[in-house]
């Protein structure tokens, strides 16, 4: 379940890069924003290396930024929803809205595939799409993302 990759602190609905490289920095933020033993620039590096393979971009305003790092014990993700897009070179040529940056242990290239499977099968569902790009605030997405909803105090 992609709720159980996410930290509150990995996600924003509100990001505000213009291309791809502030993307690609926004994740790394978010990424190390919840874990502060990961290196930023090397979660960064991690991203760019296999964007510039190909992009990530899968359509239907989806993009899923990915890398394997060192000192990760099992794959994490972050979410970052763009009020407008951002052009993402994209499969289908539209812009991106909804970014899923997904890390997975440098040791571990069949848990990080496995993960990159769910996580587009997930986003394949144009309600959870639709559903994502309305979201409010970090709650909202971890609900959406299958999270259980927290207990009322």
């Amino acid at each position: 379940m992609l709720a159980d990759l996410l930290h509150p602190a990995r996600i924003t609905t509100s990001l505000r890069a213009s291309d791809r490289d502030g993307v690609l920095r926004a994740l790394a933020n978010l990424f190390t924003a919840a874990d502060p033993k990961l290196d930023g620039q090397g979660v960064y590096d991690a991203l760019l290396k296999r964007e510039m393979l190909a992009s990530t971009g899968v359509g239907h305003g989806v993009a899923l930024p990915h890398g394997r790092v060192g000192g990760l014990a099992a794959p994490q993700a972050a979410i970052a929803i763009h009020p407008s897009g951002v052009p993402f070179r994209a499969v289908d040529g539209q812009p991106v809205r909804i970014f899923v940056g997904i890390l997975g242990p440098e040791d571990e290239p069949g848990a990080h595939l496995q993960t990159l499977a769910q996580v587009s099968k997930a986003l394949r569902d144009a309600d959870v799409r639709e559903r994502l790009l309305t979201a409010k605030d970090a709650d909202q997405v971890l609900t959406i993302c299958g999270a259980a909803p927290k207990a009322a105090s």
